[in-house]
């Protein structure tokens, strides 16, 4: 539980914010079939949301630097222009963003999709208003996991986990591990991607079974 006054709130974007997996699925079968390689059902596709694709291209499906390079070009094909709005907005997590930007704490998102995607579904769905920063992978590569983004969250909100208390709100462990190596806890949600077991193994300080308990969670610890 957290006990104390919130500088800065850390929201992952795919699975804690929006329901992105359709159009992410769609995508990835899209670039695995121009790859040659078969698609796996659904139900075993949908575990390997959440990660940079690169994780899931080279981790999940063996490709080397080539190949991964080609397919991410081709996942973004498609999402740029059709997968992107294959989304949908999780039920209550506008009234807690407003909620939250009320009773005066900073909202910024950590996201390890790319900065354009990411800025256009914030934007599509009236949810970047809430947002004092868009935290976010780059596209070219050079920002692409948790950790980094963070770090380029951080320095962009100017703020800095020695000096100022900061939450990391997510559903999969990548959210809990790429906060621990800056020294921020993280709330796990379940309304995402990931279960109990992998956000508990990881290290959650907390879990949230919907947007009502996360944002007593929040709100109650930081004496709001």
């Amino acid at each position: 539980m957290l006990n104390r006054d919130l500088d800065l709130i850390l929201f992952d974007l795919d699975g804690t914010l929006t329901d992105s997996g359709p159009g992410i699925l769609n995508c990835l079968e899209y670039a695995l079939q121009d790859q040659g390689i078969t698609i796996p059902p659904r139900d075993e596709l949908s575990k390997h949301l959440g990660p940079p694709l690169v994780v899931t291209f080279g981790e999940v499906f063996g490709m080397n630097d080539q190949e991964i390079a080609q397919a991410i070009d081709k996942y973004r094909e498609r999402y740029h222009d059709v997968g992107l709005f294959e989304n949908s907005v999780y039920e209550g997590v506008p009234e807690l963003l407003a909620e939250l930007q009320e009773a005066g704490l900073r909202l910024a998102t950590a996201t390890s999709k790319p900065e354009y995607s990411a800025t256009r579904i914030l934007q599509h769905f009236e949810l970047d208003q809430y947002f004092d920063f868009i935290g976010a992978a780059a596209l070219d590569g050079t920002r692409d996991s948790k950790n980094l983004v963070i770090a380029h969250t951080l320095q962009n909100t100017n703020t800095h986990p020695s000096s100022h208390n900061i939450i990391m709100i997510g559903d999969r462990h990548h959210d809990v591990i790429g906060a621990k190596e800056h020294g921020i806890d993280t709330i796990g949600v379940l309304w995402g991607y990931g279960d109990a077991d992998e956000l508990q193994s990881a290290g959650v300080i907390d879990i949230a079974k919907n947007p009502a308990e996360l944002r007593d969670l929040l709100l109650d610890s930081s004496g709001l």
